[in-house]
């Protein structure tokens, strides 16, 4: 890998980082704030001879992903809150057709229109399927332009492996900063892993019959068997590809649970307690689905209060009641957990974050 860094905008990093990965197809449509990334692909995608349409609607664009992704190409879309909203019937389908896919959103403010500032109002949309029916996306949750650059590598390898679709879910703040960063190789087109299940007459499918593709099972007992059978591939994703980070989880006086840009708040605040003799510990899920259930869970066994730092009203705090609630169910003392949340495109900061951590504690 080249380790030379170049500096980049969180939406160009995805967008390179999806070239890299081998996205030969790539549909969109504008919203703020992820304008960059769909203006990127409209450049590069097209010098390299691969796929790029605007479609004329988000509905449009994710029904093209899941018709070129059918077909055998590594197939992408973007978009923030509204737009992803606007999408959720045809991820559904994705899912419902076992159809790799991803999803990349930029969270802005909401509910409705919001506001174009950041936002991580959408964790309950992205982590619970988001569609209609029983189902779950992998969502990988970046808190730096690297890790734009990537999880969304990552992201098409994993879409590959289980057949599903992913979504990274990038903040509008991580979308529009600009850090440097050090871009994966290239991958070349010939490797990428063969669709022996996509339709037929199609290049890279290894295959000359025709197959049919979809979601519709009208026999209830087949759709059940068959949504069985997805759930049992999802238990193997739980426990191949939890992610997270944990630092100075183990002696902490209390612990931060965040991502995205509360996480990187919080280590600031982190800096500041120790300036005061106070121990500070953060848990930042990279996954948030699959939740990283059991590690949070182990943390949360000392029964020392945690503190969920979010840019919603309150979403991943409930996955992190759940953690403290499978370490009471395994003996341990329940751990106080407490919310600090800001929406809107109102962002915590370090200093906020450390009064509330002392307050909790009972520090002045």
């Amino acid at each position: 890998m080249n380790s030379e860094k170049v500096l980049m905008k969180g939406n160009d990093a995805i967008a390179e980082a999806a070239i890299r990965a081998g996205c030969t197809a790539y549909f969109g449509y504008p919203i703020t704030p992820q304008n960059e990334l769909i203006a990127y692909m409209a450049k590069n995608m097209l010098d390299k001879g691969r796929v790029f349409i605007q479609a004329e609607s988000e509905v449009a664009a994710i029904n093209m992903v899941y018709g070129a992704s059918c077909a055998g190409a590594r197939a992408m879309t973007s978009s923030s809150s509204p737009g992803i909203s606007l999408k959720q019937e045809g991820i559904s389908y994705a899912a419902g057709a076992d159809v790799p896919a991803v999803i990349v959103n930029v969270v802005r403010g909401g509910p409705g229109l919001g506001s174009i500032a950041p936002s991580q109002a959408d964790y309950f949309q992205s982590t619970r399927g988001g569609g209609h029916g029983d189902y779950y996306c992998i969502v990988l949750a970046p808190k730096s332009v690297q890790e734009c650059a990537d999880l969304t590598y990552l992201a098409f390898d994993l879409a590959d492996k289980y057949r599903t679709p992913v979504i990274v879910l990038a903040d509008g703040m991580i979308g529009q900063m600009m850090e440097g960063v050090v871009l994966p190789p290239e991958k070349n087109l010939k490797d990428l892993p063969k669709r022996d299940w996509a339709v037929g007459h199609m290049a890279g499918s290894g295959r000359s019959d025709s197959r049919h593709i979809t979601s519709i099972h009208l026999v209830p007992e087949e759709l059940e068997e068959t949504v069985r059978a997805r759930y049992a591939r999802y238990e193997t994703i739980k426990k191949a590809e939890v992610r997270f980070e944990a630092v100075g989880t183990e002696d902490a006086d209390l612990v931060l649970a965040a991502y995205g840009t509360s996480a990187r708040i919080c280590l600031g605040a982190r800096k500041l307690a120790e300036k005061e003799g106070i121990k500070l510990g953060i848990f930042r899920p990279i996954t948030v689905w699959p939740f990283p259930y059991d590690e949070l869970a182990k943390i949360a066994s000392n029964g020392k209060p945690l503190l969920t730092v979010e840019m919603s009203m309150g979403q991943m705090v409930e996955d992190v009641k759940l953690s403290v609630l499978e370490a009471v169910n395994k003996g341990a003392k329940p751990a106080p957990v407490h919310l600090l949340g800001h929406l809107g495109g109102v962002i915590p900061t370090e200093e906020e974050v450390f009064a509330e951590a002392k307050k909790i504690l009972g520090r002045k």
